[in-house]
């Protein structure tokens, strides 16, 4: 029958607000329809009940269905059939108006009971299912509020077990009771023609019964009509059985198929995640700070629409913007204990929401349809096609390596040869963007094909091996960030003068073919974040950065292990990004090979926040530091040194002058010795001295026969 307006039962699982507010509509004819239905039911009570007022009663029955089309009804206020049925009604209830004064009995049995039994039992169906229904809802919000806020840190398998069965069990009592109360909403838009026709055919077939007598006042086309109208009734109501049945087969249909849906957290294997979407909706938790430190989670239904993130509470007839999505930058990020969460930011770095999904299907196709709708491939013909064709081909052009240790097995300082070549970088331009010195060079000019891409940083325990042990210098030592001696002996780092610490998030890692151009950096940041979307790694690894003038420091921010230490002399190369300033890197030029002659390259990124330029101007800082600290040391060591030779020559002049002053003294006693001998009759001895005694290394018989001569 046209103008028969139904509720979707096939959305009542997804609960949108569109459908919330379809329904929201249907309630609002439900509550018009018992309005008008018991104006009618007023009218036809005093038929019934007032035999004298009976011409009365008839009246103001004609009158109400003469103001049926004058109804605002929200769903098939437009029937004209309807309306040119109850006016002709109205005309022949007016002219016998007037006639009658008792049909009890008769208007017992076919006026009075089908329009009671649709007052007193269908819209009072409606009424109970409403209110079981916002019963039922609002368990279900109350149990996903519950599991939304289940502990990451410390599961509780019974605690975690008795939220997902509260989950599924309110959610399968909401979507059952929605579906039957949409089953009565639809019904109602038959009954409610239903309850309007059979009463006003029941009281004419009463009063054509009544008035045999006088069937002057019946004409055949009176008859006529009055059969019609009630074949009208009865396809009304064949066709109301047939869609009951189909609505029930329908309703059971989908109780088998969404009882896997009703878990937040459906099976990976039975549901796979779609990663080539540009368009998604659904209901997510909203991160909304409300102190410095405080903050609430709203639960709306978000959808995409373009390059636009749209959001829209329950109730609401249309959505809102959110946020523009294009250009934007989407990564999952670990928030307040709450799993499956993810990060939005602008393409200006100036606005970012974080989300909550349901689940970790939910979580990463929110992660890969965002990400997809940013590089702007829903402008296309066929955006899955594209996004399928565009995710295949970067896969195919970016190879992730799976160890971090082969990466810093040989990491050693370049042994003086590093150059200490810096880069800073405007907030002009963008990422994309080739720059002058960029379009004379290639790509494979700055990073070599095929090159592995590091994704994560090698915990402290793996830190036995020699190669990296070399690399981190202290190993696992816990180190104190902030130059406090926690012991009797100091490290290296607690004399520097520079002590900056910065928090960031490592982003990968890769091998370079030149460090001479800060475009290596622009082009290796490109790489990572374009692998790290294509493999959907989105877990960052948050650790402190601890800028000394000697060497730059990841700490792990709980236990305070240095987790990796660069030399400074090897950094020879650090950049920002020219647009977002959350993401900086730097090249480390280490031993690369066997020989200590084979020097390799590595660009490390990483992610702060916004302090980008403060990390780049803090290195540039600590190299000028340990530059003038070099140069300082080797003066203090030139100055040292030409006092080692003054003292050199102070002892060999000393010594030449004690050498002359005994050649002198040997020179005086041989000339002493020379001198004619005029005792030698009277036993007298010439006596030498002890030094030339000792130059002549004679013995005792020697000395004795040279003192008889």
């Amino acid at each position: 029958m046209p103008g028969i307006d139904k509720l979707p039962i096939e959305e009542t699982l997804e609960d949108s607000p569109q459908t919330r507010s379809l329904l929201g509509v249907f309630e609002e004819d439900a509550t018009a329809i018992s309005n008008y239905m018991n104006q009618l039911y007023q009218a036809m009570h005093r038929i019934y009940d007032a035999q004298n007022e009976l011409s009365a009663a008839t009246h103001l029955t004609s009158k109400l269905l003469k103001e049926y089309e004058k109804q605002r009804f929200p769903l098939g206020g437009d029937d004209e059939v309807m309306s040119s049925t109850l006016q002709q009604f109205s005309k022949v209830i007016d002219e016998l108006s007037s006639c009658h004064a008792v049909l009890s009995t008769q208007l017992a049995d076919a006026m009075m009971f089908p329009i009671t039994q649709f007052k007193e039992r269908d819209l009072k169906e409606i009424l109970t299912l409403k209110e079981v229904f916002q019963i039922a809802s609002n368990d279900h919000d109350a149990a996903i509020n519950r599991y939304s806020r289940l502990s990451k840190k410390r599961e509780n398998d019974k605690v975690k077990y008795e939220v997902t069965e509260d989950v599924y069990t309110s959610r399968k009592k909401q979507h059952q009771t929605m579906m039957h109360y949409f089953c009565a909403l639809n019904t109602l838009q038959y009954k409610k023609k239903i309850a309007l026709l059979e009463p006003l055919l029941g009281y004419m077939q009463a009063q054509i019964s009544f008035f045999k007598m006088g069937s002057e006042n019946l004409n055949e086309q009176l008859e006529e009509f009055l059969a019609n109208i009630g074949t009208s009734v009865q396809n009304v109501r064949r066709e109301m059985d047939s869609d009951v049945e189909t609505m029930q087969q329908t309703i059971e249909d989908l109780e088998v198929a969404s009882d896997p849906l009703y878990v937040p957290d459906p099976d990976p294997t039975k549901f796979p995640v779609n990663r080539n979407l540009t368009r998604k909706a659904g209901y997510l938790n909203a991160r909304n700070k409300t102190g410095l430190v405080s903050s609430t989670w709203d639960r709306q239904f978000y959808f995409t629409q373009g390059g636009n993130l749209m959001s829209q509470a329950r109730g609401d007839v249309a959505g809102g913007l959110a946020m523009d999505i294009d250009n934007c930058s989407v990564m999952a990020v670990d928030c307040e204990d709450r799993r499956y969460c993810f990060q939005i930011t602008s393409f200006d770095g100036k606005k970012s929401s974080i989300l909550q999904a349901e689940s970790k299907k939910d979580h990463e196709e929110w992660i890969c349809t965002i990400n997809n709708i940013s590089k702007q491939i829903y402008l296309s013909e066929n955006p899955e096609e594209t996004a399928a064709r565009v995710n295949q081909s970067a896969l195919e052009a970016v190879t992730p390596s799976p160890s971090f240790q082969q990466r810093h097995e040989s990491l050693r300082p370049a042994g003086g040869q590093s150059r200490p070549l810096t880069a800073r970088t405007s907030s002009s331009g963008s990422l994309g963007s080739e720059s002058t010195n960029l379009a004379a060079l290639s790509l494979d000019s700055l990073v070599a094909p095929d090159t592995p891409i590091q994704f994560d940083i090698i915990s402290p325990v793996c830190e036995d091996q020699p190669g990296q042990a070399k690399a981190s210098g202290q190993g696992g030592r816990r180190t104190n960030p902030f130059g406090e001696s926690g012991g009797s002996t100091k490290s290296e780092t607690e004399d520097s003068i520079l002590h900056q610490l910065f928090i960031v998030r490592f982003l990968g890692s890769m091998e370079v073919k030149s460090d001479d151009h800060p475009d290596v950096v622009y082009e290796t940041m490109r790489q990572i974040l374009a692998a790290r979307a294509i493999h959907n790694i989105f877990r960052m690894t948050e650790s402190h950065l601890l800028v000394t003038c000697d060497c730059l420091k990841l700490i792990d921010p709980q236990t305070q292990v240095t987790r990796l230490t660069f030399p400074l002399p090897c950094v020879v190369l650090y950049a920002t990004h020219q647009e977002n300033k959350r993401l900086f890197g730097f090249v480390l030029r280490t031993s690369g090979g066997r020989s200590e002659s084979n020097l390799s390259s590595v660009c490390y990124i990483f992610e702060s926040n916004n302090e980008g330029e403060k990390i780049c101007d803090s290195v540039g800082l600590a190299k000028q530091i340990a530059l003038h600290a070099e140069l300082d040391r080797r003066a203090s060591e030139k100055q040292k040194e030409i006092e080692r030779v003054k003292e050199k020559q102070q002892k060999e002049l000393s010594k030449q002058k004690q050498i002359e002053k005994d050649l002198e003294e040997q020179s005086r006693l041989i000339a002493a010795s020379s001198r004619p001998n005029q005792a030698s009759s009277e036993g007298q001895f010439v006596v030498l001295s002890s030094s030339q005694s000792e130059e002549s290394d004679l013995g005792e018989e020697g000395k004795k026969r040279e003192s008889e001569a």
